[in-house]
């Protein structure tokens, strides 16, 4: 029963990783100000770039995407890449989308996801990126395309032959972050430039 306690471990150290609201930190840090009061409301890259600017929201895009990596690489040194890295990877972006340490008011857990998703598989990181990019051209919403593209991550990393630990894994984050993005399933964007929510 080893397996438990890594399980548990693995994610409750990713829920903590992702409650590390880098977007919260660095807007207060360059514009003084909660980057949940503007915008969107959502504490990611997109909505720190309205508020702070660009490099800063480059910044935060980079820092979410690195903690979803390394939340599952550590699940992986623990030396289970099966449900103990499903696990990490789901909570990881869990804990971006509601931490507990900004009052459980996050992200979207694109980013994030991602992050975990590169961490897992390179080849399935550019297959949901390759997906999520489609379904946003085709639907031009991009809280819509989030859910769809969460929907439809395992199918696709399964027909490209992903082993079933890797198919729980996506299923874990997709999950997540179609579940967060239904949220914003009726937002109007007015910023063309600007209506990806990371």
């Amino acid at each position: 029963m080893a397996w438990v306690g890594k399980t548990i471990a693995a994610g409750a150290m990713a829920y903590a990783l992702g409650s590390i609201s880098f977007a919260v930190l660095v807007t207060r840090w360059i514009a003084g100000i909660d980057v949940r009061s503007v915008g969107s409301g959502h504490a990611g890259g997109t909505n720190t770039m309205r508020a702070a600017g660009w490099g800063a929201g480059i910044l935060v895009a980079v820092l979410d995407f690195g903690k979803g990596y390394l939340a599952v690489w550590l699940a992986q040194r623990l030396g289970d890449v099966g449900l103990t890295t499903a696990v990490a990877a789901g909570a990881v972006v869990i804990g971006h989308c509601w931490p507990i340490f900004a009052g459980f008011r996050g992200g979207m857990g694109v980013g994030c996801g991602a992050g975990a998703l590169l961490a897992i598989w390179p080849l399935g990181f550019i297959l949901a990126v390759g997906l999520g990019v489609s379904l946003q051209l085709i639907i031009h919403h991009s809280a819509r395309a989030n859910v769809f593209t969460g929907i439809l991550l395992t199918p696709l990393w399964a027909l490209f032959g992903a082993p079933w630990p890797w198919l729980v894994t996506a299923a874990a984050v997709g999950l997540v972050v179609s579940s967060r993005a239904l949220s914003d399933w009726r937002r109007v964007y007015s910023e063309l430039w600007l209506d990806r929510e990371l």
